[in-house]
């Protein structure tokens, strides 16, 4: 009987250890080829469902810009030069001098530099590190001014690695002309069932007085499933619905991006009456949520 036992137990030990060995094989081998990284899961209903401006008001992610340094692990120092698909000439750099905190404000400045980099600033995104879906952004924000100054807040599809532009879809909430800056824009770019870039516009919003340089803005985004609105101080400016995206990508995840361009295709080159250095001031970046209280 005993014999027997020792026949069994060896038998179970020899199958436990061989279903050990196709496990470990099983995690080498995902760990080896791994699959592509999946986009993050999509947001409750209660938020890709169209709410009031005011009805988002859940705090999800915000950065204050309250600290003595930016703040890395929310946002990356994009670099380089070379136009950046439209003939600009400023290269972006990791620099201090092109973005830093200062009085509460990230300041993202724009320099004219000498030597090879005519124009040095700064290009900040969250990519990688924290993207957005459903709910409603908020920047509050004072821009820069001048000839060839091209301010932006805006957004790519996290999936560009992937897909490639416009069919990762383009957001931009709000972007200046330098020599106008009474008027902003907000504009969404896509692609077509030929894959060809399409975008819509609304009208360039124009203050009454003064400029948005003289003072604080707020630009505001809310998405929604196959809806975006944006907001100057509150105040509604355009409404897209994504029709002609072909596939449509503004109910995927995006990143932001903060930056300041010089030059190029959007306001031409600066001239003799732009001033440098050029500051756009951002206070916060925040973005809510709608939460259901019922």
């Amino acid at each position: 009987m005993k014999k027997n036992l020792l026949f069994i137990n060896r038998i179970l030990w020899a199958g436990a250890s061989l279903a050990l060995v196709l496990v470990s094989q099983s995690c080498t081998d995902e760990k080896v080829k791994p699959g592509p990284t999946p986009l993050p899961t999509p947001v409750a209903e209660t938020n890709a469902e169209a709410r009031d401006y005011a009805a988002y008001t859940e705090l999800a992610w915000s950065d204050e810009f309250d600290g003595g340094s930016l703040d890395e692990s929310k946002w990356t120092r994009e670099q380089g030069g070379g136009g950046w698909g439209n003939n600009e000439l400023q290269t972006y750099t990791n620099s201090n001098e092109n973005a830093f905190l200062t009085g509460g404000d990230l300041v993202i400045e724009a320099k004219q530099a000498s030597g090879t980099n005519q124009y040095t600033s700064a290009r900040l995104i969250t990519k990688g590190k924290k993207d957005f879906q459903f709910g409603r952004i908020d920047v509050r924000a004072k821009l820069p001014k001048g000839r060839g100054i091209w301010p932006a807040i805006w957004m790519l599809g996290s999936n560009i690695d992937q897909v490639n532009w416009p069919v990762c879809g383009e957001i931009d909430i709000m972007e200046m002309k330098g020599s106008q800056p009474n008027q902003v824009l907000s504009t969404m770019h896509y692609a077509n069932s030929m894959g060809n870039r399409e975008y819509k516009s609304n009208q360039w919003q124009t203050l009454a007085e003064g400029t948005y340089a003289d003072d604080y803005h707020l630009y505001s985004m809310v998405r929604s499933k196959d809806l975006i609105r944006t907001y100057i101080d509150g105040r509604e400016v355009f409404s897209f619905s994504p029709g002609n995206a072909s596939p449509n990508p503004f109910n995927n995840p995006f990143f932001m991006i903060l930056n300041v361009a010089v030059g190029g295709n959007f306001d031409g080159n600066p001239n003799g009456s732009t001033v440098f250095p050029q500051q756009m001031r951002v206070d916060y970046v925040r973005f809510y949520q709608y939460k259901d209280t019922k």
